[in-house]
Parts: structure tokens; C-alpha cells; sequence
């Protein structure tokens, strides 16, 4: 059954200014934009401290982990503060998290990484919990969906630069490491030093555009609703909700997914099974780049050709906010579903050219999940949808889960091997888009509270 949209999301009588879009627009911008940077990290931290693919996946882990941990309080600081006070902090705290990645380098440690990355995802956690819902709340209720999906999709032009600007300015600087069976100890921590100071500019420059940010998000605070405060027992009673609870395992099921394919993608292109030696039918500087480059090099050219990648995911998402105008989300979602897991399947068991242009044009049919479950399950929530809000956030700790296991099967049965992993993943979304759409899980409006109270802020 084709969703009816979102009703009023807020506190009764209030709506939030449709001038509001475009700063959203940017906030989708920007919290893409570092996330995807990680995925350019997972080669470069792979290369420079000698990890297998399981212990490279950590990166991700402390990423998403922060989901888990910070969502349901982000949920109730929003409550108290407000969205756009909340979306003001989590902003600073991003830009934080990308100053720590300057001691992290110069001390050259690994664990340094994982504590900047932590802190960066808890700042985009919080950013998150607030624009799904105030986005969705902003306009027509009945176009929730395809607001949403339009807003991912400036996400989508975030993770679609972010891959050439992380080549260029991470990638491109890399040289081979010495090999730390023979190398001395010394050797090995000049190197990793000498390699980490390249990450340091890029997230210099990335923490003041936050800042800036933060500050434009606190001088329209204004101008965006009142979320309403409810008590911490509201997420236990809203699990009780089953489209809600479907739709976060949705979630943890996509998130996974699609972190376990973007994090591993860069090498996958560079295994020789797919795009490591040299094949018919390519541009001549690809040829070479694939055949004769060192490994960095080769890196850096499957770094471009991830932009491919979020490039069909970006220009899936406008086709899906203008086709979820009309079609049913829950068909669209399963449709998009079967066609991402029949990819990455045959991602799997193909080799050269053919696997390279499956494993990418997954991409496309990755656009519109995250938006079209997160508006799905948040249905009819009313007063309740920043906690709801919060529950589904606290799923995305399926990029933590989900490519950790991709990375031990990596390690025990192949690169390639390991993106049957997603395509569970994908399966699971299938039938959770079939149900919605055949009306099994319906919108479940939830109890009216006796004692809580409406704390609107200004």
C-alpha cells in the first residue's frame, strides 16, 4: 500500500519555514561529504599500517559505532534545544573530530584515527537525527517521501566528489611502504608519519566550512518548529511499533550494505581478477594506470572511479524523488532492492570489466533506500517522530556491524566472495518494501500520553 505521507510532525499548529531547504540541502552536503571520506581512508589506513581486512574495517566500526551510542541522546537533546540548536552543536563537534585528525597524525597511530573518526561521526549523528525529520516536516506532508529523497540526493553530490577529493588530496600523495618484515622500527613509524601528515589539510579545510555551517544553522534557529519532549520510555514503548522496528532493522540492513560495498570497493577495482592488469576496451591512461602503476596509483584510479559510483546513486535519488511522487514507496523500495542484490551477486562471481560495472552500478539502485524506509517507518508517528527519528539512527550501527563481518569473510574467503554479506542485506530490504507495500505493516499512530508536556523552544 503506497504510504499517505507525514503528518504533523511537530508541536500542534506549528510547521517549519520552507526557507529552511536549502540549509538543509547543505546539511546533507556535508555530513556525505564526510562520510564518504572515510571510504577513501579504508585503502590509505590499509596500506600504511599493514591491516587485513577485518582489522581495516575497525575504521567503519568506530564510525558507525557512534550511531549506537549517541542517537537516543541526540534524540532527547533535540527535544530540549531544539533542531537547528542541535544541528548548530553536532556541527562543531564534526569539525572537532576533523581537528583530531592533526595529533593523530603526527603521533602516527592507528587508534589515533579511530578516536578523530569517532568524534566526527558523533557530530554527524546528531546533525542526522535532526534534519531526516525537520526536512520531512518542512513542506507538504504528502511529499515527505520525495523531499527526503531529494535532499539525499545533495548528499549523493557530496559522496560523488568526496571519492576525487579524497584521491587527490590523500590518494595521489601515498608512496609504497616499506615492507615491516624487513623494515626497521624506526623506518616503519617515519613512514607512517610522513603518510598520515597527508590526511591532516584536507580535514583542516573541512572543519572550518563546519564551523561556518554551524554558524548560519544558528542564526536561522528561528525559523525551524518546536520538537516536542517526551520521555526516554517513549523508545522502548515505540518498538512496540512494528513498521518502526522493521524499518530500523531496514536500516542496520542497508547502512551495512551499503558502507560494507563502499568500503570495499577501491580494492575490490584493484584486485587483478577485476581491474588489477590490463584489459581490452579501456581509455590507454586507464590501461596503464591498472597495468604498470604502483599499488597507491592504482588506488588512486579506482579512488575516481568510486565517484561513478555515488554519481548513480546522486542521479538515482532525483529520479526517485520525482518517481515517488506518484509510485508506491514500499514497490519502489523492493524493486531497487532485488536490483542492488542482483548486483552485487554478480559483483561476486564475475571477473574484469563486467564486475567493475556491476559492483558500481549498484550506486543507482542504492539511491533511494535510506530515505524511502527512514519516511516509511516514521509514518504517523506525530509527536513522537524525533524519537523515532532516533531510533532509526541508532540502526545505522549497521555500518559498523555489517562490514566487519564483509571484512572477516574477506579475509576467509575472498575480496569478491565477501559481497554476498550485502546481498542479505538486500534480500531482508526486499521483503520489508513488499510488506509495507501490500499493506501488512501499516502506519501504527501511537497512544496518546497522559503526562507529557510540550517544550517548545525558540
Amino acid at each position: 500500500m503506497q504510504a499517505t505521507g507525514l503528518p504533523n510532525q511537530t508541536a500542534p499548529g506549528s510547521s517549519g519555514n520552507p526557507r529552511l531547504l536549502p540549509v538543509m540541502m547543505s546539511l546533507f552536503f556535508a555530513f556525505g561529504f564526510c562520510t564518504v571520506l572515510v571510504d577513501t581512508l579504508v585503502p590509505k589506513l590499509k596500506a600504511m599500517f599493514s591491516l587485513s581486512y577485518a582489522e581495516v574495517m575497525l575504521t567503519q566500526f568506530c564510525f558507525f559505532a557512534a550511531y549506537f551510542i549517541i542517537s537516543i541522546p541526540a534524540g532527547w537533546l533535540l527535544t530540549r534545544i531544539g533542531y537547528l540548536r542541535g544541528i548548530a552543536l553536532g556541527l562543531v563537534v564534526m569539525a572537532v573530530g576533523c581537528l583530531m585528525f592533526t595529533p593523530a597524525a603526527a603521533l602516527g597511530l592507528y587508534p589515533g584515527f579511530l578516536l578523530a573518526l569517532f568524534i566526527l561521526a558523533s557530530g554527524v549523528t546528531t546533525v542526522q537525527v535532526a534534519a531526516n525529520p525537520l526536512t520531512a516536516s518542512i513542506g507538504d506532508p504528502h511529499k515527505a517521501h520525495a523531499r527526503l529523497t531529494l535532499a539525499q540526493a545533495f548528499n549523493s553530490v557530496a559522496t560523488m566528489v568526496g571519492p576525487i577529493f579524497g584521491s587527490v588530496l590523500i590518494l595521489s600523495h601515498s608512496v609504497a611502504s616499506p615492507d615491516p618484515k624487513t623494515a626497521t622500527a624506526a623506518a616503519l613509524a617515519a613512514d607512517r608519519t610522513g603518510e598520515a601528515h597527508v590526511v591532516q589539510l584536507p580535514f583542516l579545510g573541512i572543519a572550518a566550512a563546519l564551523t561556518a555551517l554551524a554558524g548560519l544553522c544558528w542564526a536561522v534557529r528561528r525559523w525551524a518548529p518546536a520538537a516536542n519532549a517526551q520521555s526516554l520510555g517513549s523508545f522502548a514503548r515505540l518498538l512496540r511499533n512494528r513498521r518502526l522496528a522493521l524499518g530500523a532493522l531496514s536500516i542496520f540492513a542497508y547502512v551495512g550494505a551499503e558502507v560494507s560495498i563502499g568500503s570495499a570497493v577501491i580494492n575490490y577495482l584493484t584486485l587483478d581478477s577485476v581491474l588489477g592488469q590490463k584489459l581490452p576496451g579501456m581509455a590507454l591512461w586507464l590501461q596503464g594506470a591498472i597495468a604498470h602503476g604502483t599499488s597507491f596509483e592504482k588506488m588512486q584510479v579506482a579512488g575516481f572511479m568510486v565517484s561513478i559510483y555515488w554519481g548513480l546513486a546522486m542521479i538515482g535519488r532525483f529520479i526517485g524523488s520525482a518517481v515517488l511522487r506518484t509510485a508506491p514507496a514500499g514497490a519502489v523500495l523492493a524493486l531497487c532492492a532485488v536490483g542492488a542484490g542482483l548486483l552485487a551477486a554478480a559483483a561476486a562471481l564475475s571477473i574484469g570489466a563486467a564486475a567493475a560495472a556491476c559492483i558500481l552500478a549498484i550506486g543507482l539502485f542504492n539511491s533511494i533506500m535510506f530515505p524511502t524506509i527512514f519516511t516509511i517507518a516514521i509514518e504517523e508517528l506525530g509527536e513522537e517522530t524525533p524519537q523515532g527519528s532516533g531510533l532509526l539512527c541508532l540502526a545505522i550501527v549497521g555500518g559498523a556491524v555489517v562490514p566487519l563481518i564483509t571484512g572477516l569473510a574477506a579475509d576467509r574467503f575472498g575480496l569478491p566472495h565477501a559481497l554476498f554479506v550485502p546481498v542479505v542485506c538486500y534480500l531482508w530490504i526486499m521483503v520489508y518494501g513488499a510488506l509495507t507495500h501490500l499493506g501488512v505493516l501499516k502506519p501504527e499512530p501511537p497512544a496518546p500520553l497522559m503526562s507529557e508536556a510540550l517544550a517548545p523552544v525558540i
